[in-house]
């Protein structure tokens, strides 16, 4: 999707979203970054949006060849920026999206002006002395994480090995689909909220599941974790990055730490948001909104 603001000098954004997740779930955000003097706000922080489906998700074409791992969809998101015509822009990226704003500040450094980034992972090195110190916070964070990886990772260590057998039982059962989603927006949403649609709509929920089902793309979705885990560069070390970035923390859900983030990451700007969870555009829409503006605001 390619929406241009009503304001002539907005910025070129380009809103990469997450698994499972789709280019609908900016649909809250995208009136308030494109056309802000609408809601009261600051026209010169305006926006003209590009909401792609990462290759494999949704309205993406098919995937015809191996490879499509986080760096070359980044680099087909240079390539379709320059194709627009916009020689100098932002990201925002959440989920798979953050991973993939971070090498298109990589490979595009020179056109990128920042990254914006929501549910932003940063892994401990082994080093004991970077975890000294920490606040009761981040403390928390990383025990999150840890849970997760001990609790949670089941889904993600089926599509990182075996997603073309996986995607045989999701693309067969409406049911098996709906489950298999619905289950992340369960477990990732603000605890807060006590069932999925209460964090996010109902409808919010199922134009996400429909996506996947009537196009699908449950198996290709789950070849970007296959490729990840296959993909010796994904996790080898990498220099820092030298693009200003932003981090949008959800207290309930996150597991970023900033120094771990900074260690890897131009940092700049870090929000801890105390209510939303992993899916902000969706749950916190405003907050996030706000964060974005105020963000590329600040840059020169």
């Amino acid at each position: 999707m390619h929406l241009r603001s009503p304001e002539p000098d907005a910025q070129p954004l380009l809103l990469l979203h997450g698994w499972p997740g789709s280019f609908a779930e900016f649909d809250r955000v995208v009136d308030a970054l494109s056309d802000p003097r609408r809601h009261g706000g600051d026209p010169s922080q305006a926006f003209h949006l590009v909401i792609p489906s990462i290759p494999g998700h949704g309205f993406s074409m098919p995937l015809a060849d191996a490879g499509w791992n986080h760096g070359r969809c980044a680099r087909a998101f240079a390539a379709r920026m320059q194709r627009l015509g916009y020689t100098r822009y932002g990201v925002q990226g959440g989920d798979v999206g953050a991973f993939i704003a971070v090498e298109l500040g990589r490979i595009d450094s020179e056109h990128v002006r920042g990254l914006h980034c929501n549910a932003l992972v940063a892994f401990p090195s082994g080093d004991p002395a970077e975890l000294e110190g920490l606040t009761a916070s981040e403390q928390q964070r990383l025990d999150r994480l840890q849970s997760f990886r001990d609790r949670m990772m089941g889904f993600a260590h089926i599509q990182g090995t075996r997603p073309q057998t996986l995607s045989y039982g999701l693309h067969d059962s409406p049911v098996g689909q709906l489950a298999w989603i619905v289950e992340k927006f369960k477990e990732w949403t603000d605890p807060a909220a006590a069932l999925p649609e209460d964090a996010v709509g109902v409808d919010a929920l199922l134009n996400n599941v429909s996506l996947y089902w009537f196009t699908g793309t449950s198996g290709p979705s789950a070849n970007l974790y296959y490729e990840a885990f296959n993909d010796p560069s994904a996790w080898a070390p990498k220099p820092r990055g030298t693009v200003p970035m932003a981090v949008a923390v959800s207290l309930t859900q996150d597991v970023a730490v900033r120094r771990l983030a900074e260690r890897d990451h131009h940092i700049v700007r870090w929000t801890e948001l105390e209510r939303g969870g992993h899916f902000l555009a969706t749950e916190a829409p405003m907050a996030l909104a706000a964060d974005v503006r105020e963000f590329f605001g600040s840059l020169s």
